[in-house]
């Protein structure tokens, strides 16, 4: 056996104990993960094809092709997503575009303001924002003070409030991936462009705005998705007038228990939400989006 034939050998050796030790190190994760996700998501999907006798069934998919009822809620999940996706893109960018702008220290001052609602649990943010809507809240007090309007505007258990309390919540998931594909952006192209005679709006439209595009998709995304399965904002502020996927499987176990019509509304959930992810990274290639690899 020659020298070489020797080296190869030993080098697949490595390379196979290598493997092995990788694997090793990645089996309490792979348990974990095991545990948490996979598990309760093939319970869910067993649910969902059991009846109430115990036996296999497709009683709970045909009732969500039956009853409209079942279409108006996912219509209106999707409807909710998206109109909050849209305010916080168009809050969210010119925020991150400022906050790209300033120096490193001013900019991570206003940073901190963004990521201050994190600090604060869900639920009191939630409760925060009816106390400030409501029909003698704070906002119709002083909005009827100033002559803004004279009697009070319902703002709150309607989809008015719903997108108020949902984008408030949401925006720094989209502003905190767009800042940092604006930050990485070349502030000598722009120098550049406007030396050769462009406008500064044409400079924005043709040269930053397609650089920053990966972060917004990336931010509007996860916006999105975490969006189609929200249920404290909906339920508080929405005051039972926006019915969302979650808050109506809320409803089917507090007055029926049935797991099976439960589950299956989140199985269609999730598959919807997967089709959705697969759909944009065959759209907006996520691989360059999230990880900007070309």
């Amino acid at each position: 056996m020659t020298a070489r034939s020797l080296n190869s050998t030993a080098l697949k050796q490595q390379e196979r104990m290598e493997q092995w030790t990788l694997l090793g190190l990645a089996i309490p994760a792979i348990f974990v993960i095991l545990l948490v996700v996979i598990i309760p998501v093939g319970w869910l999907f067993y649910l969902s094809f059991i009846g109430d006798n115990g036996q296999f069934t497709l009683e709970h998919y045909q009732k969500m092709v039956e009853y409209k009822s079942y279409y108006r809620v996912f219509l209106n999940t999707f409807k909710v997503s998206i109109l909050t996706t849209l305010i916080c893109i168009v809050i969210g960018y010119p925020m991150a575009y400022f906050l790209a702008q300033l120096p490193a220290r001013w900019a991570g001052f206003f940073m901190l303001a963004v990521l201050l609602p994190f600090w604060t649990s869900l639920l009191v943010r939630t409760y925060a924002w009816l106390v400030l809507l409501q029909r003698k809240g704070i906002l119709n007090e002083f909005a009827m003070d100033i002559g803004l309007w004279e009697k009070p505007v319902k703002l709150v258990h309607n989809l008015t409030g719903t997108l108020i309390g949902m984008a408030h919540i949401m925006l720094p998931f989209l502003v905190l991936p767009l800042y940092n594909a604006m930050k990485k952006i070349d502030r000598d192209l722009m120098q550049a462009s406007a030396n050769l005679g462009a406008s500064p709006a044409k400079s924005f439209w043709q040269i930053y705005f397609p650089l920053s595009l990966p972060g917004m998709v990336a931010g509007s995304l996860i916006v999105f998705v975490l969006c189609l399965g929200f249920y404290v904002t909906p339920a508080v502020l929405g005051g039972g007038r926006v019915v969302m996927v979650a808050t109506q499987i809320t409803s089917i176990l507090e007055n029926q228990f049935n797991w099976g019509a439960a589950s299956s509304l989140g199985v269609v959930l999730l598959i919807a939400t997967v089709l959705v992810l697969i759909i944009a990274g065959r759209v907006f290639k996520l691989d360059t989006a999230l990880f900007g690899k070309g």
